[in-house]
């Protein structure tokens, strides 16, 4: 069965992006330093569409799952960064332009309908206005028989947690303190949520943590 899982870098300290988020620095204020480990690697750089890069054990963690993902669910916010109606974003075509990195379906969290767009290189960006549960039944069913990947934002990981949804989170954890921001593990009181340590891979620039998420009823 297509499993529903979480790959996402994080600051020692707990933080999934920096305070301070604008349309001019999206991950907020020291957000970037989260992702420096993976930039440098070839298997990252390929997909967005750059030359060159490091081959080393950080980057077949990045080819593994990116080979494992055949549809990405997303939040309106990662997307774009904006919100209300799509009218009045003034990033409403998201970050990535016309050739995203994806190379596959995603599934865009929003109240606000939308038609789907088709860009380059094999992604859909398509608009889901009527929930996780949703969403999750499109991504399996645009898979291919792969994985469904939760890109993020921290609310759209926090609800599939809620929900008793996902199968396995990972974890970049990068030797950065952001001390304020984005937290990944926030607004979790009362769910019933059991994690089993999967795998740990180190390097001098990330701890990889996998885990598995237990099965359990969902909180109410």
């Amino acid at each position: 069965m297509t499993r529903l899982t979480v790959d996402i870098s994080m600051s020692l300290d707990g933080f999934i992006a920096g305070p301070d988020q604008t349309l001019e620095q999206p991950l907020g204020a020291g957000g970037e330093q989260l992702h420096e480990w993976a930039v440098r690697l070839a298997s990252w750089r390929e997909p967005h569409g750059l030359s060159g890069g490091e081959t080393n054990a950080d980057s077949e963690v990045v080819s593994e799952s990116l080979a494992r993902s055949g549809a990405v669910i997303m939040g309106r916010r990662m997307f774009s960064g904006g919100e209300g109606p799509w009218a009045d974003d003034p990033n409403a075509d998201g970050w990535w332009g016309d050739d995203p990195p994806f190379h596959a379906p995603v599934f865009i969290l929003t109240r606000h309908a939308r038609e789907p767009v088709t860009k380059q290189g094999g992604t859909t960006f398509t608009f889901v206005t009527d929930g996780i549960e949703a969403a999750l039944e499109q991504a399996r069913a645009g898979a291919g028989g792969k994985d469904v990947l939760v890109a993020g934002g921290a609310d759209v990981v926090q609800q599939y947690l809620r929900a008793g949804l996902l199968d396995e989170i990972q974890i970049h954890v990068a030797p950065v303190l952001l001390h304020d921001g984005v937290r990944l593990l926030d607004n979790l009181a009362g769910a019933a949520v059991e994690l089993q340590s999967d795998r740990v891979l180190h390097s001098p620039a990330v701890t990889h943590l996998r885990y598995r998420v237990a099965r359990s009823a969902p909180a109410s």
